[in-house]
């Protein structure tokens, strides 16, 4: 077998001397290994991975793919910040005086101006004095401006800026008056109470008008420009409801309560399976919060008779607002709720009233059947009464005090068969308003106090017009 060995000695040879005389010198570093004769050697730089290793040369089409991806990639970022830059700066359309315009987006009114050439086509206003005459020609606003419908003041032209879409109108400035102070006036509404009917409420609020003094600064004139704002009348209307099919419908109400006869009434109405409305006396209620709270827990609605039983028609207009408030007040402390709905006391509540305290009711509500249980006519009497002259529509009057709750537990329960022998439904006063749409749509019983802008009218000449 032939003898192999590697070219590297772990033995560290003994170096050779040089021939003498020959000049002979041996390379620098380590010495060379002395071979043995007869022995085959492998080349350790080919063999294993102590060694060198030969560099080899990149393939050619590898080198060109990746200049090609470099050239693609930066093509790419190229396009895509010219995009950014072209819709950053991209041009919109707009409605300019009727006609389509062009903008760049974000560009100010103030711009669109200029690129238009309004500013040399827009001829400017005149300064005015106080009572209209020429102070100064061309002194006025620059150009009117609206956007959208809403005027812009000249100040703003070069800071709105405009996205595409809008509406503009650019056209000659205004006349603008010199700086001035004002003495102004209010003009209170009036108001007026018509038609015929068991529910009154306020159809138009009242909005002041208002007139003016000027004093100019530049000129010194004083000038009365009248009447700068018109006023708005208040209407209340008195109406009845008109159920708007053939169904009869008809509400009962009962006054003065609680009364030591309230509970027997709520037994009847629950075992007869029926809702009423309860015009409760704010003193009474104090009296017996318990019953108070049992109405409401029994699902009946509720309703103030103001806070004692006194008539309103006399009274100022801080009293008669004392009285509708403290009746409100006690029904909310012993219920949870605040009603909306107010029954004068003897069913007297005068345009002057109206005109005082509109704000703290949603309406006045009386009444279109009178049982006459208030003057103890018998039960079979109240009944009569009532069946003799019910209508549908109609809101029936009951009184819930211990002066006349006998008679009346005595006479609910027929009086209810016999309503519904007749085909009626009872329902409460909010339940029969909605049986008439138009009454429905137009009277908010939810709503109480006054809308904004709105003002409490003045009585130009008192009418004592009662229900």
């Amino acid at each position: 077998m032939q003898k192999r060995t590697t070219s590297y000695n772990t033995r560290r040879p003994t170096p050779r001397r040089a021939p003498a005389g020959k000049g002979y010198q041996l390379p620098r570093g380590r010495s060379r290994a002395t071979r043995r004769p007869g022995a085959t050697y492998l080349n350790h730089t080919q063999g294993f991975g102590g060694g060198r290793r030969r560099r080899v040369n990149p393939d050619p089409r590898r080198r060109a793919r990746r200049s090609y991806a470099l050239i693609i990639v930066g093509c790419a970022l190229l396009f895509f910040a010219a995009s950014v830059i072209w819709y950053l700066n991209r041009s919109v359309s707009i409605t300019l005086n009727g006609e389509e315009a062009s903008i760049h987006i974000n560009g100010t009114i103030q711009q669109l101006i200029e690129n238009e050439g309004l500013d040399e086509t827009c001829e400017p206003g005149d300064l005015l004095a106080v009572d209209d005459s020429v102070l100064e020609r061309e002194g006025g606003a620059r150009y009117t401006v609206t956007l959208d419908g809403e005027a812009v003041s000249e100040d703003a032209l070069a800071t709105t800026e405009l996205t595409g879409g809008e509406v503009l109108e650019i056209t000659d400035g205004a006349d603008t008056y010199e700086e001035h102070t004002v003495q102004a006036t209010e003009l209170a509404p009036a108001i007026t109470v018509d038609g015929i009917g068991s529910i009154q409420y306020v159809r138009t609020w009242g909005v002041p008008g208002r007139s003016e003094v000027w004093t100019g600064a530049q000129s010194g004139i004083t000038f009365d420009r009248g009447i700068v704002q018109e006023t708005v009348d208040c209407e209340v209307v008195r109406t009845s409801v008109s159920p708007d099919d053939n169904s009869r419908y008809v509400a009962l109400t009962f006054d003065e309560g609680p009364s030591g006869y309230t509970q027997q009434i709520l037994d009847i109405l629950d075992e007869k399976g029926v809702s009423a409305t309860f015009f409760l006396q704010g003193d009474a209620v104090e009296e017996h919060p318990e019953l108070a709270a049992a109405i409401a827990d029994a699902g009946h609605e509720l309703g103030s008779n103001a806070y004692s039983n006194t008539n309103l028609t006399g009274l100022t207009g801080e009293e008669l607002r004392s009285q509708i408030t403290r009746g409100f007040d006690a029904i909310e402390q012993a219920t949870g709720q605040r009603p909306g709905l107010l029954r004068a006391p003897f069913g007297s509540f005068t345009t002057q009233n109206w005109a005082d305290s509109m704000d703290l009711m949603s309406a006045v509500v009386y009444w279109s059947v009178d049982s006459g249980d208030w003057e103890l006519p018998g039960s079979d009497a109240i009944v009569e009464n009532v069946m003799g002259s019910v209508r549908s529509g109609n809101i029936v009057l009951l009184t819930d005090g211990d002066a006349t709750g006998e008679q009346l537990v005595a006479a609910l329960p027929d009086l209810i068969d016999r309503l519904e022998e007749e085909g009626y439904q009872i329902v409460t006063v909010s339940e029969l308003v909605k049986t008439d749409s138009d009454l429905a749509e137009e009277l908010d019983l939810a709503r109480v106090g006054l809308p904004d802008g709105a003002a409490l009218p003045t009585v130009e000449s008192e009418t004592d017009e009662t229900a």
